[in-house]
């Protein structure tokens, strides 16, 4: 009877750690996503792929996968309310595009306490924050080498057909810049970096004048036009930290009806893209978007399943995945 008693106490202990382990297997996982601002061209590319990138994991995985799409409106306050939302909501994991890189103490205060892992991405927070937990990581590019990407292009346009950027010969090509916004890191990094390029790259420059445009095509079109009317028949080069702001001094050139300057973008947007294709923006610098937002789904699904990541998404420091990026350059037709 004692052997047969205990018997039984084993078969209940063993169909109960199994009743357990298929509680534990998640068959979905719900991701809360917070845009910095919903009307970015670039943002708007890169929601779309996630979006398309969830429904590929769905087929490719069986695991149902609901994103949770919400836009801070260029408010850190509402960001802040977005997230402890979507932990009450009971978020797997948190992607988050950060309003302002230098204060998202707050949201991983409150994801530190759910225990729900966060993914930044697109604007890097400081390293003292990333450092704070091991569920933090970090998808984008590096600033730095997309502005030296920047400046390469003009580079080799220059040495391969000087006229084509030194618009009246005169040996030094005057420029102006399109800045995105005054603290922000990468548009600092943006805008020293693809300079030095072209110093590096000995390609004589003078500065004309520069401004802060905030990302946005509108007020880059109305600094270009007010630019060409204090400096007519100056301008050669305009080097814009991103694609919208490069778009909108082409408005400007456009409305002035002036021709032959060269601008430079970054961000590889479709609108930039179809604008390089039309041959009315010399180029840009555009990150792997498919890896880009693949490795942003990827990580995420795995940290809500407590799974490793792929390893096609190598991590620096366990912490940094950074996109691989690459020039894309109009045709230029050569003299004959």
């Amino acid at each position: 009877m004692k052997r047969i008693f205990i018997l039984l106490i084993v078969c209940l202990l063993l169909t109960s750690c199994q009743g357990v382990s298929k509680e534990e297997e998640k068959t979905s996982i719900r991701i809360g996503i917070s845009l910095y601002r919903g009307d970015d061209t670039f943002i708007n590319n890169i929601r779309s792929i996630i979006e398309e990138k969830a429904k590929e994991y769905e087929r490719e995985s069986g695991i149902k996968v609901t994103l949770d799409i919400q836009e801070a409106k260029g408010s850190q306050n509402t960001q802040n309310n977005q997230v402890e939302r979507f932990i009450s909501l009971g978020c797997d994991v948190l992607c988050i595009n950060p309003v302002d890189r230098t204060d998202t103490s707050l949201i991983i205060d409150k994801a530190m306490t759910a225990g729900v892992p966060v993914v930044f991405f697109n604007r890097q927070p400081v390293e003292e924050d990333m450092n704070r937990w091991d569920k933090l990581f970090y998808v984008g590019v590096d600033a730095k080498e997309t502005a030296v990407l920047q400046g390469q292009m003009v580079v080799d346009l220059y040495r391969k057909q000087p006229e084509a950027v030194d618009l009246n010969e005169d040996g030094v090509v005057s420029y102006v810049m399109l800045e995105g916004e005054t603290s922000h890191q990468d548009s600092l990094i943006r805008t020293e970096w693809s300079v030095q390029t072209l110093k590096d790259g000995r390609v004589s420059i003078e500065r004309i004048t520069g401004g802060i445009a905030n990302w946005e095509r509108s007020q880059a079109s109305a600094l270009m036009e007010q630019w060409l009317t204090e400096y007519p028949d100056t301008i050669e080069l305009v080097i814009s930290n991103n694609d919208d702001m490069a778009l909108g001094a082409i408005d400007a050139l456009e409305r002035a009806q002036v021709t032959g300057v060269n601008v430079i973008g970054i961000d590889g947007t479709t609108p930039g893209l179809e604008a390089i294709e039309n041959g009315k923006l010399l180029g840009t610098v555009s990150a792997n978007k498919d890896l880009y937002c693949s490795a942003i789904l990827e990580l995420a699904a795995s940290c809500a399943l407590e799974k490793a990541l792929p390893e096609e998404y190598p991590l620096t420091d366990e912490t940094y995945f950074w996109t691989p990026q690459e020039i894309i350059i109009t045709k230029i037709k050569e003299n004959p």
